[in-house]
């Protein structure tokens, strides 16, 4: 495992932030040379700490603004329900997270759609998919808080 330090930490938090800071740019901020900085970052990159660079989209503008969390159970626990259902969830733009849970619910998804039109017909499509014992549907009113940036001060 890579060994994370203080200016590995203020890269991740600047990185997850905003990526289209120059090298120079995260340099200086952390206080170093752009070139041991620049090392730094591929390392990061290199052993899986950094996965990605991406932009992030407003959801109101791209028209999919109502967030939906749908639980899911099932009485089906084996490895061929699971990779079918986890194969409609990779083709359906609108999943666009996925989780296996403990406790009562299997399975969350959060979906992202412009309306409950556009819901109703996802929800149809998802019932034709796999054997569920119950699907639930909650519908977010606000989103009170949103980030993709994780906390390093655990490292």
């Amino acid at each position: 495992m890579m060994k994370i330090d203080k200016y590995d930490k203020q890269l991740i938090k600047l990185l997850q932030t905003d990526t289209t800071q120059s090298v120079s740019e995260l340099a200086a901020r952390v206080g170093l040379s752009s070139t041991p900085c620049w090392r730094r970052i591929q390392a990061l990159e290199k052993n899986g700490v950094l996965t990605r660079r991406v932009a992030l989209a407003n959801a109101e503008k791209l028209n999919v603004g109502l967030c939906v969390f749908v639980t899911v159970r099932t009485n089906q626990h084996n490895p061929e329900w699971l990779e079918k259902f986890a194969r409609f969830t990779e083709e359906m733009d609108e999943v666009v997270e996925f989780y296996r849970l403990s406790g009562n619910v299997d399975y969350l998804l959060k979906v992202m759609i412009p309306d409950m039109k556009a819901y109703d017909t996802f929800y149809k499509r998802l019932i034709q998919q796999a054997d569920f014992s119950d699907i639930s549907s909650s519908f977010a009113m606000e989103q009170i808080k949103y980030t993709t940036a994780l906390p390093v001060d655990y490292l």
